[in-house]
């Protein structure tokens, strides 16, 4: 059956390479109007597969879709809309002596598979991204989510068949594993894969697929407060990366400070008390927290404190006596997804950014920015942090391959 609905698709996504542009908005728009106006029956799909999952379980807020939310995907949808045709550019160009022309040309890849957990507004991202960049996308959602992914794709169905354009240009693929195996090895059917959730799930795929894959990696993010950083700057970026939304994965989950500084700990970590917001620290940090953070959530850091994707509200602090113990700290602990410094030295700034091996490096910015809608995108498939094809916010660029297209005169080669 998985294989059958793979090979459905793989044939659809060529229908989409004659698609016009006007119609790939259109239909993008009217999905967008769509959604809204079947928003409460999204909901009350979303609130069964919530009621099958604990409220403080990190995925949950994940998981959960609201009106707000809701708007905020039609927005993205909207606005991929609005953006120009990632296709048909001409990436360069050349002229052989013998006349030939040669002319490299963005193409879509084909067929895309994305695999992702309780995320279902990736359901919505992944179609726009895909249509707007002529390819077809396969989803396999977690198990957690399916009955919200259900209702998002019903949607979308619905508008592709009143453009009769083939539903399965974007097919929900059964929510259990033998669906993510089928999936993995569908070679010569599937272009490329795209895993996107705990560091877990894209450890399976790597591991598994047979197809080729760009990993979105999990986020272990860390944000340096430098002995020139400004307080007040220090205290609004690492208050907003760790409790704006603690379930993504551009959320502060260790704060490294410079030990000049841990007089002005307790101040940066001040708000944090307000969301909860456990705290790991390490010997310094922990005397200079003591008696002033409260109690129950002040604890001992440990190893396993560094290096965890908390995805909750729980942060470690690693106090540093230079720039290089905190560049030796992020090496070896850091995902390579997002990574901050605050500090009012220019030359520091320079350093941490040149040396900090990470999709996004940020300084005096929070790491909550690491969004493809925030850089302009109009949203994302994933972060990718590997470094080949991609790197950092995937949008529609990065959705699309390339061929030579030549052309001639009758030239023939001795």
């Amino acid at each position: 059956m998985v294989t059958k609905l793979i090979q459905q698709t793989a044939r659809a996504s060529r229908s989409l390479l004659a698609l016009p542009g006007k119609t790939i908005g259109a239909i993008l728009r009217e999905t967008a109007e769509a959604l809204i106006e079947d928003k409460e029956a999204v909901l009350t799909a979303n609130a069964r597969d919530l009621a099958r999952m604990a409220e403080n379980d990190p995925k949950y807020d994940r998981l959960r879709l609201t009106g707000e939310r809701l708007e905020a995907i039609a927005g993205d949808m909207r606005q991929v809309a609005a953006l120009p045709s990632p296709l048909g550019k001409v990436l360069d160009e050349t002229i052989r002596p013998n006349g030939m022309v040669i002319r490299k040309v963005s193409v879509p890849f084909g067929v895309i598979g994305m695999i992702y957990e309780a995320r279902p507004n990736v359901t919505m991202d992944v179609f726009s991204l895909c249509l707007k960049s002529g390819n077809a996308c396969l989803l396999k959602g977690g198990s957690d989510a399916d009955e919200s992914n259900q209702a998002l794709v019903a949607i979308i169905h619905k508008v592709l068949e009143k453009y009769d354009l083939n539903p399965a240009v974007c097919t929900l693929l059964p929510a259990d594993r033998e669906a993510t195996a089928v999936l993995l090895n569908a070679v010569g059917l599937v272009d490329l894969i795209i895993p996107r959730g705990s560091s877990a799930l894209i450890d399976y795929v790597r591991e598994h697929a047979r197809v080729p894959v760009i990993e979105t990696g999990a986020g272990i993010c860390h944000t340096y407060f430098d002995k020139e950083g400004d307080a007040a700057k220090g205290q609004a970026i690492i208050t907003n990366a760790k409790t704006r939304r603690v379930s993504v994965c551009n959320a502060l989950d260790c704060l490294i400070i410079h030990k000049d500084r841990s007089a002005d700990l307790l101040f940066l970590c001040e708000k944090m008390q307000d969301s909860r917001v456990t705290i790991y620290a390490d010997p310094e940090a922990y005397a200079a927290l003591s008696g002033h953070y409260p109690e129950d959530l002040l604890k001992e850091a440990t190893l396993e404190s560094f290096g965890t994707e908390f995805l909750d509200y729980k942060m470690s602090i690693r106090t540093v006596a230079s720039l290089n113990e905190a560049l030796d700290h992020i090496a070896q602990y850091s995902s390579r997804h997002s990574e901050a410094i605050v500090s009012e030295n220019k030359e520091t700034i320079r350093l941490f950014q040149q040396a900090v091996d990470a999709a996004c490096v940020y300084a005096n910015v929070s790491t909550a920015f690491t969004d493809g809608a925030q850089f302009g995108f109009g949203a994302e498939i994933g972060i990718s942090t590997q470094k080949l094809h991609a790197r950092g916010p995937m949008a529609l660029p990065e959705l699309t391959t390339y061929k030579y297209i030549i052309e001639g005169n009758g030239q023939s080669r001795k």
